[in-house]
């Protein structure tokens, strides 16, 4: 028997006309070693998304790139047919090479062909999100994504896409996005220590523009990271308990995706998201965010 996702951290919120739960899943764990080739353990992976559902998670993220396309097979493998209440995200504009790369693939062929290959390993008609990825491994780059957006703009056109949104993206990016067709969600590196998104995320939140924030342990100091676990030990919990319920409590338009290779992990992520930050632990967190830029 599912839970009900309201019953969640956070609860649930609008990701265009589809409602998911704000406590996601990323699936990008599920792949072997360095995200490359099947998991070390099928039976373990297939076990995590199951349980991810039946806890009332309605949101995973994943990519073709993840494996690659074994991590999108696994999910098909796992949950098809899908419970009518569960959204799957991807991503498309970077493939995997020989050495465990993440080259731009973002022509309008590479795009038409990513799309095509989700659609056939999750075994869907048509893809609920799908998010352009732009830069590279080291983050955003500034240059124009009109292309390969309007490439998944006419694929949308087909009804092989329901929504849109960008990855890795800079402000101007958003905008020239949302320029060209609307976005239901931007997803980029945000966390405790990394505020480079602060303003977009309250921009995009007066919009009802969801805000996907991946790594929530990543880019951390040394200093920072003795901060955060200062917190967390007074608390009697984890770091990754004080960033996810950090990142609950930051806007209501954000959405949680954090991975997990194991079903004890997954339920511990999903109670620690559930702590209750109060005034003090706020304050003392945003330490962490001034010594980022000080």
């Amino acid at each position: 028997m599912s839970t009900s996702s309201a019953s969640l951290p956070g609860g649930t919120q609008a990701l265009g006309d589809l409602t998911v739960s704000r406590f996601g899943y990323g699936a990008m764990q599920l792949a072997g070693p360095w995200v490359m080739g099947p998991p070390a353990d099928r039976d373990g992976a297939l076990a995590v998304l199951r349980e991810a559902v039946d806890l009332g998670i309605t949101h995973i993220d994943t990519a073709g790139a993840y494996g690659p396309r074994f991590t999108n097979q696994i999910i098909h493998e796992a949950l098809h047919p899908y419970p009518e209440v569960l959204h799957i995200a991807t991503k498309v504009g970077a493939v995997r090479d020989a050495e465990g790369g993440w080259p731009p693939a973002r022509t309008p062929e590479d795009v038409r062909r990513a799309v095509h290959e989700n659609l056939e390993d999750l075994g869907l008609d048509a893809l609920d999100l799908v998010n352009l990825r732009l830069g590279d491994a080291q983050g955003p780059r500034p240059e124009s994504l009109a292309e390969p957006f309007e490439a998944l703009v006419e694929l949308q056109r087909q009804g092989l896409i329901r929504h849109l949104g960008v990855s890795n993206a800079t402000s101007e990016q958003v905008a020239e996005a949302r320029a060209i067709a609307p976005i239901v969600c931007v997803q980029n590196m945000y966390n405790l220590a990394h505020r480079q998104d602060d303003e977009l995320i309250d921009e995009l939140a007066g919009q009802g523009i969801a805000y996907v924030p991946f790594f929530p342990l990543g880019g951390f100091t040394p200093l920072q990271s003795s901060a955060l676990t200062a917190v967390a030990d007074r608390l009697d919990t984890t770091p990754m308990s004080v960033a996810l319920a950090w990142l609950l409590q930051r806007s209501p338009n954000i959405l949680l995706i954090p991975g997990t290779s194991s079903v004890a992990h997954l339920r511990e992520n999903v109670a620690g998201a559930g702590l209750t930050l109060s005034g003090e632990d706020l304050a003392e967190l945003e330490k962490i965010a001034a010594s980022s830029i000080s």
